[in-house]
């Protein structure tokens, strides 16, 4: 925080109310309170830790008033302590926090006027008495009285959380997950915390357990550890790493003796939680459920590609002409000897950028097999490429979770080696976001007699989980592979797509003043401020009334970082403001402000509700009553209780990474060379590729050089490409 401290600092104490939560993460428990405090007129802006806090809850900070040179005066807390509320006023506030679903404020308020002092008394022990209050019928209190009985038991687990530092969202994971045995599963091996509970880390799980008392060396720990260490890695792409590499970060991140964390791996090596086996000449350790994936996936490769295709030969030279007069196209050779290789192979690859044809050949294989009967299926990883494809193709298209059929009791798939496919040709559309765990889960459903055709663009980011799956898959050898690189008449009108292939290549695009029907523009930004400034007025204002586009549904800000002056969460809060700016109907969770008309994305894949990582949805309603967020994902209604919205952000700008497998009417990128560490030439291409109408880049000349010629992107470290080559095992 940019503050500076009042020359005379004297260390104080104040107590009071909470009147509004501005701000609070739960994760590191930092948050910015609004406190009407005892001795002070006005409210009192504290920022300081607690693991958890609500609206209604007394508080006792000791610390220091220092001046935000942003925000003024604030009393910066060294120390924070909370209680329960007892008065009328914080009660009220308290039970209309959203902690318990069917109590808002209009509710708590009517409760509060009813029972008083007493109403906790009265929701635990003699909840029938509930129904005295207007609008609580049978349903209502009984809703109340379970939610209740729920959180007691959460409170009990929270007690114990909250003296070790954990937050409440993670609190009803961990009920959730435990049930009334977790503070006995806790106490025992907290690590089991990081392996089990999505959203803990091996940090909390670590500070948990060193106030439980387990020392530093504790072997429990440094095995824990090194299975951070490789999550961490696989958070970067690898599915394993150098034992030698793997040891240093290991100590580094324990802080313990490098010799003990190799005996503690070998340790894991016995159990084979993690596996060693060489990459080259390099010797590497894997977490043992990626090795096998990676492993499996070769295999399955294997399995695919012998045989002819599953139907009867075709004659490609009456096809052809055939399929060119029902798509209105005539066919380019290189896209003619693409059709021919699907038609006679049982697995293929087509790689290539925008504007060199993908689409249309695929279009044309699905035409000519659809002609014969052939079963026909085909998939995408996100939902917004899944739709694209079937606008493009004519054909269903369904994300790659659909077509499995996700199991949400157990986090699997129905569909798979038991219950495969049924289908005579798979293709997966934008193979290159699909990472090892979901490959592998996609070819275990494959029929052996099928055929599988993957199409992707080599030249985009990899995976933002673990491997560099079609990567791999082109250069292993293992497979026929068609590369597309010719730009054909119609494509290269748009100075998007020629412009993303000078970027390809290592050339700087064409930054000219553009003729006013371009779709591709270039907005100079000396700094931050005139940077944000000019995005935000673009995207309120200047594009939608020149492109006829509305500015929250066609046009998307992607950032290369998500954090700085001008990364996605700065540029959230911003655009937010000036695109839906929230009135009284909002809820304030995790750091951010929802309210109706927001567009939001889901950060992480969720079985039960059927959405996943990088969905876009828009926020219907707010119900502060039940505690409860509706949002429409592609017209379909998914509800949200106030404490799962840790799941989700706002959407006006999110990273190039999360916009993978994405298409936008308009897309506006940011480029500053405070973006340094990110600014790289796949990343920008695949920024650019994003954009349909419309492609702006607004930031500083220098950034824009520094990504295109900025090729290096970080080694991956896996083992596919060897298993998948001829000669590998």
């Amino acid at each position: 925080m940019d503050a500076v401290s009042t020359p005379q600092q004297v260390r104080e104490v104040v107590a009071g109310l909470v009147e509004r939560v501005t701000f609070h993460n739960a994760e590191t428990g930092f948050c910015v309170l609004r406190v009407k405090a005892r001795g002070h007129r006005d409210l009192l802006t504290i920022v300081g830790h607690a693991a958890a806090i609500t609206a209604g809850e007394w508080i006792t900070a000791s610390g220091d008033w220092v001046n935000d040179r942003t925000h003024g005066p604030q009393f910066k807390a060294r120390f924070l302590k909370t209680a329960a509320p007892t008065s009328r006023e914080g009660i009220e506030r308290y039970l209309g926090s959203g902690m318990i679903r069917g109590i808002g404020p209009v509710y708590a308020k009517k409760l509060v006027r009813g029972f008083g002092e007493a109403v906790f008394d009265i929701i635990e022990g003699s909840p029938e008495r509930l129904r005295d209050v207007a609008g609580i019928g049978a349903v209502r209190a009984r809703r109340i009285a379970e939610a209740w009985a729920a959180q007691k038991v959460i409170r009990e687990i929270m007690v114990f959380l909250h003296s070790n530092g954990v937050g409440t969202a993670r609190a009803v994971r961990i009920y959730k997950t435990y049930g009334a045995d977790a503070v006995q599963v806790m106490s025992e091996n907290p690590y089991r915390l990081a392996r089990d509970i999505r959203g803990i880390g091996f940090r909390t799980a670590d500070a948990i357990a060193m106030r439980l008392g387990i020392e530093t060396t504790a072997m429990i720990r440094v095995r824990a550890g090194i299975g951070y260490a490789l999550t961490e890695a696989m958070d970067d792409g690898h599915c394993g790493l150098p034992r030698g590499e793997l040891r240093t970060l290991a100590a580094a991140l324990l802080e313990v003796p490098g010799d003990l964390v190799e005996t503690g791996l070998g340790l894991e090596l016995d159990d084979a939680n993690v596996i060693a086996d060489r990459v080259g000449d390099t010797e590497c350790v894997f977490l043992a459920g990626l090795y096998r994936a990676e492993q499996g996936i070769a295999a399955r490769i294997r399995a695919i590609r012998h045989g002819p295709p599953p139907w009867p030969a075709i004659d490609s030279d009456k096809a052809l002409p055939w399929v060119a007069g029902r798509i209105g196209l005539d066919l380019a050779e290189s896209q003619r000897a693409a059709v021919r290789g699907a038609l006679t192979s049982k697995l293929l690859v087509i790689t290539g950028g925008p504007g060199v044809g993908k689409t249309t050949i695929v279009r044309a294989i699905l035409r000519i097999l659809a002609a014969k009967a052939v079963n026909l299926l085909l998939c995408a990883p996100t939902g917004r490429a899944a739709k694209r494809m079937s606008e493009a193709t004519g054909f269903e298209a369904k994300t790659i979770h659909r077509l499995l059929e996700v199991d949400p009791s157990g986090g699997g798939f129905r569909r798979g080696a038991d219950h495969p496919l049924d289908c005579d040709l798979l293709v997966i559309d934008e193979t290159s976001m699909v990472d090892v765990p979901l490959m592998h889960a996609l070819l275990k459903a494959v029929p052996d007699q099928a055929a599988l055709l993957i199409v992707g663009d080599i030249d985009q980011l990899p995976s933002v989980g673990p491997g560099q799956v079609l990567a791999d898959f082109i250069r292993s050898g293992a497979m026929p592979v068609v590369h597309l690189t010719e730009i054909f008449r119609q494509a290269a009108a748009s100075r998007i797509i020629i412009n993303a292939h000078r970027i390809n290549r290592g050339e700087m695009p064409d930054l000219d003043r553009p003729d006013p029907q371009s779709d591709f523009y270039f907005v100079p930004a000396a700094d931050p401020e005139t940077a944000i400034s000019r995005i935000v007025d673009l995207v309120r204002s200047h594009i939608p009334r020149r492109f006829q586009l509305d500015p929250v549904r066609d046009i998307q800000v992607l950032c290369p970082m998500a954090r700085g002056g001008v990364g996605a969460r700065a540029l959230n809060i911003e655009l937010q403001k000036a695109l839906n700016p929230a009135g009284d109907n909002k809820i304030e969770k995790f750091g951010w402000t929802f309210a109706p008309g927001d567009k939001i994305m889901q950060i992480e894949n969720d079985y039960d509700r059927e959405v996943y990582n990088g969905d876009i949805g828009y926020i219907a309603t707010i119900d502060p009553d039940e505690g409860e967020l509706v949002a429409h994902f592609d017209g379909r209604a998914v509800s949200y209780g106030f404490g799962d919205l840790d799941a989700v952000v706002p959407a006006y700008a999110a990273t190039i990474h999360k916009s993978q497998g994405s298409e936008y009417p308009a897309v506006v990128i940011p480029l500053m060379t405070q973006h340094y560490m990110m600014l790289q030439r796949n990343l920008l291409y695949t920024g650019i590729t994003r954009g349909k109408r419309l492609v702006v880049l607004v930031g500083q000349r220098k950034a824009l050089a520094i990504a295109v010629r900025n090729v290096a992107g970080r080694r991956r470290w896996s083992k596919l490409g060897e298993w998948l080559r001829p000669t590998g095992r």
